[in-house]
Order: structure tokens, then sequence, then C-alpha cells
């Protein structure tokens, strides 16, 4: 089995960011690239000189339409697979606008007790609903061939 490099200092930083709103959480379907076909958060990879909350509000606001004006980091995540990321992790109750679909997202609200978690990536359901109940952590996740979650190490901080 192939050895991998778990330096999480050199991974690409990724913002992602969930709207909450009571009992609801805003998820979007991506339409394109990277995670097509499934449910997510909004966000995405950080521009030379942008700072990561940079990287999340200018993401946010360009995937579903939304200002963003208060964020909370809520976890951090290394995943290791084709495209080895760590990932800041950010839940957002205060922002301005509403949620609109952009060539990239189709944005949605899900209760909290009905999150398609069948429909998302498969480490979601690990750690998604422990930031619902307020925890933060720390997580690396590492996936084998077809998005399958082979190793799973989540911390709470």
């Amino acid at each position: 089995m192939e050895k991998i490099n778990r330096d999480s200092e050199k991974l690409r930083k990724v913002s992602l960011c969930f709207i909450e709103q009571g009992e609801e959480i805003l998820l979007a379907m991506k339409k394109r690239g990277f995670g097509a076909g499934l449910w997510n958060g909004y966000g995405g990879k950080q521009k030379p000189g942008e700072s990561i909350e940079e990287t999340a509000m200018r993401e946010t606001n360009e995937e579903i339409g939304v200002r963003i004006n208060k964020m909370e980091h809520v976890a951090t995540i290394n995943f290791f697979f084709d495209e080895e990321q760590k990932v800041c992790v950010y839940m957002i109750r205060d922002y301005s606008g509403k949620p609109v679909e952009s060539e990239e997202m189709k944005p949605e609200w899900f209760d909290k007790k009905n999150i398609p978690y069948d429909k998302m990536w498969p480490d979601d359901k690990y750690w998604l609903p422990k930031v619902l109940e307020g925890k933060k952590l720390n997580a690396t996740f590492v996936f084998g061939k077809g998005n399958i979650v082979k190793e799973a190490d989540v911390k709470y901080v």
C-alpha cells in the first residue's frame, strides 16, 4: 500500500461554509467540477495573498450570492485523496442577501434532522452532526478508490 504524506502544512487551503438558521441548514448542490452531483457547503480554493476567511467570504458570495457578516471557525479537516486539502470550515448565522442559484451551485434549505448524508461526501456524516451540536473539531480523512473513507480521525477541541 502506498504511504500517504500527511504533512498538513503542505496541503492546499480551502474554505467550506454552512449557513445555519434555526433548525435549518443551507446546503448547495454542486452542479459542475469537483464534487458535482453532491450536496455540500460552499467555498473554495484560496487565492494568493488572500486569507482563508477572505476566501470563504468571496466564494460564498460567488456561489450563492450571500454576503457573510460574521462567521465562526468550527473545524479544520485534512483530506487525503486525489485532491489533498486542508479545509477550514465555518458556520454562518449572520449574513445578508438571499441565497440564489449560480452556474456552480443550487442552494436549498434542509431541516437539520433530515440532512441528505447519502447524497453528500461520505465523511460528512462523521463530523457535520457534531458541528451542528455546537462542537468544534479537527479531523483527518483518508479516502480510497470510489471516495470510500478508509481512515477517519476526529478530535474535539
